[in-house]
């Protein structure tokens, strides 16, 4: 009987062995950013995801035979998800060279059976850091405006473009020239929220994370942006929170301010989002026509909301809001391609044009869209009709010029002069040749230059 019971409890304790042993999982292995390449120190981070944690998580990198460990963590840790990051360069590893190297990090599992994890990764070693200058022009930038700058790059390089505080735009080939070429441009907006005091700055990159930055000359002009209160009634309240968030709950002050900021913010990351649908090449001629009607708001208007003699809100208004005649023909400011064509949140009915090299209008809270993505539009072609849908009181229409996926000033597009000295001039007969101006009846750039520079 004995012997029967002794067998018994062996038979359940295999029984639970095996169990926990083959119910084990093994971590998962992950990089959080995609890993091509390592340079001089390029910063690593792997995550992990093991339900028993981990019990240690190594790093080692190998070239020719000869290995560095660039990380051990032997502290055994429960957290079922966990992030580890290091360096990998030659920084670490002095036997690097340039050429194919090996990538190898080892997670254990912190269960019985500690289970371990490899995940292997081929990387080039790039020593040699990327080379850009930025040309000798004089670059007189208007806050809230536009600049153009010509780069020539060199070496190993997969990223370039200009910086300017929070802000970047990329680059492009010069016009004629292929994709992959070394002499380019950026052109790029210097935003209404910058303080005039940053310099944009030029910079490169290469896939090992290396980063080159070049200055180059530049003034900035400060510009004064308008303030103005909207004063809000029940009625406006009832038509924005009825039309943009049906469904919701609370009070309408509660709804309209949630709308104001929270969908304001996520239909600004829709159209950012938009800059890289573009066509590297000039699709615009001449000056943007501005949409005929009366100007009832500015570009970077300041605006304080009011309800019931209490203020409820503060936003930017980027764009220019134009009103004419109810349901007023909307035209396209220039020639170009329709890469958006639907509802957009407050912007209501929205139509959105690339002009080519990340150049794009936006027009919007129209009543009807009468063009659809992927048409080809010519200058002052009918797109539309005007309305009030998203957040609008009235019949108007919204219209915003951005540069990069960043709304600015339309005014300078509209002067021939100011695209001409700081656009067309900087990147070549070819592109001033494929942005020759076409004639309009009855139609002049409303913005004419007193000051050459002084844009």
């Amino acid at each position: 009987m004995l012997k029967i019971v002794a067998a018994a409890l062996v038979a359940l304790v295999l029984l639970i062995f095996g169990f926990v042993w083959f119910s084990g999982k093994s971590p998962a292995l992950k990089f959080v950013q995609p890993l091509t390449a390592v340079g001089s120190a390029t910063p690593v981070s792997v995550e992990v995801q093991d339900p028993h944690g981990l019990k240690s998580f190594t790093a080692q990198l190998e070239q020719d035979g000869q290995t560095e460990v660039l990380m051990a963590d032997k502290k055994a840790t429960s957290e079922p998800v966990r992030i580890y990051g290091f360096l990998a360069g030659k920084k670490q590893a002095a036997f690097l060279k340039e050429g194919s190297a090996t990538l190898v990090v080892t997670a254990k599992s912190n269960d019985f059976r500690g289970a371990t994890q490899d995940l292997t990764q081929k990387v080039q070693v790039i020593l040699r850091p990327p080379t850009i200058v930025a040309d000798g022009r004089q670059h007189y930038i208007n806050q809230g405006g536009a600049e153009l700058v010509t780069l020539d790059l060199g070496g190993n390089w997969t990223d370039a473009g200009v910086r300017s505080g929070k802000y970047t735009a990329g680059t492009f080939a010069m016009p004629g020239q292929p994709a992959n070429s070394n002499h380019r441009f950026s052109l790029f907006p210097y935003p209404w929220d910058l303080s005039p005091d940053v310099e944009p700055v030029a910079y490169v990159r290469n896939d090992a994370g290396t980063e080159v930055t070049a200055s180059f000359w530049v003034k900035v002009f400060p510009k004064q942006f308008r303030k103005s209160d909207i004063q809000l009634s029940d009625r406006n309240l009832q038509k924005v929170v009825g039309e943009l968030d049906p469904d919701g709950t609370g009070s309408l002050i509660d709804r309209f301010v949630k709308i104001n900021r929270e969908m304001r913010k996520t239909n600004a990351q829709t159209i950012y989002d938009l800059r890289t649908n573009t066509e590297h090449r000039i699709l615009w001629a001449g000056p943007f026509i501005p949409i005929k009607g009366t100007r009832e708001s500015y570009f970077a208007d300041d605006r304080s909301y009011y309800y019931q003699g209490k203020k409820v809100d503060e936003q930017v208004h980027l764009g220019f809001d134009l009103a004419q005649t109810t349901n007023m023909n909307v035209t396209a400011a220039n020639s170009g391609k329709v890469i958006y064509a639907d509802r957009l949140g407050i912007y209501g009915n929205c139509v959105v044009l690339d002009h080519g090299y990340s150049l794009q209008t936006l027009y919007g809270h129209m009543s009807r869209i009468d063009v659809k993505v992927g048409d080809m539009v010519q200058k002052q072609q009918h797109i539309g009709v005007s309305g009030a849908t998203g957040m609008a009181f009235g019949d108007h229409v919204h219209f915003s010029m951005l540069i990069a996926g960043v709304q600015v000033n339309p005014i300078e597009w509209w002067d021939e002069h100011w695209i001409k000295d700081r656009i067309l001039s900087k990147i070549g007969s070819s592109a001033e040749q494929a942005a020759a101006p076409t004639s309009v009846p009855g139609v002049e750039a409303e913005h004419a230059h007193k000051k050459k520079h002084k844009r």
